[in-house]
């Protein structure tokens, strides 16, 4: 098998890195830190249009999904510099009883070792419609709305929020 050169095997990974990042992690992007995006256009009935909650074909299509698998959302939360500590009262007091509420399962929280000012965390839920929907009802919700608020007195404390949605293989012991 010919050998590619160091520079050519180096952009190929590149490209592949590059295409990954953009075509699966950027679309995920979401904070509910943040005020809520707009509202969709109303439907017929006056109702808001539903968001798609269809997966990325890539995911759907492959053959090592775990079959009635649950839907993982891995979060990571960058706090304004020292805010951490305010990030993790509203957690403990508020935000999540309120992800139970609205039929988000926890299923761990984690800082960083040698990353200040962040903190990571994986939610599950049935499906992805469910995750759609829970988000939805979360956010609209007049309890979060004021805990967001009252956190905030002193000042903003999520700069930035990142967001992937993941579907178990099927040789994954969590499911």
């Amino acid at each position: 098998m010919p050998q590619l050169s160091s520079f050519a095997a180096r952009r190929t990974a590149l490209g592949f890195v590059s295409a990954l990042a953009v075509g699966v992690l950027m679309p995920s992007i979401a904070s509910a830190q943040q005020p809520p995006p707009t509202t969709p256009p109303a439907a017929p009935g006056g109702t808001p249009a539903a968001a798609p909650a269809t997966p990325p074909a890539a995911v759907a299509a492959s053959p090592s999904v775990a079959k009635d698998g649950r839907v993982f959302e891995l979060r990571t939360y960058y706090c304004h510099p020292g805010r951490l500590e305010a990030l993790n009262k509203r957690f403990r007091d508020h935000t999540n009883k309120l992800f139970v509420k609205h039929g988000m399962q926890l299923v761990g929280y984690w800082i960083p070792i040698d990353k200040p000012d962040i903190l990571t965390y994986v939610l599950a839920y049935p499906s992805r419609a469910a995750a759609t929907k829970s988000w939805a009802d979360f956010r609209n919700d007049p309890d979060w709305n004021a805990a967001r608020t009252a956190s905030e007195a002193d000042g903003p404390i999520v700069q930035r929020v990142e967001s992937v949605y993941m579907s178990p293989t099927d040789y994954s012991p969590m499911k």
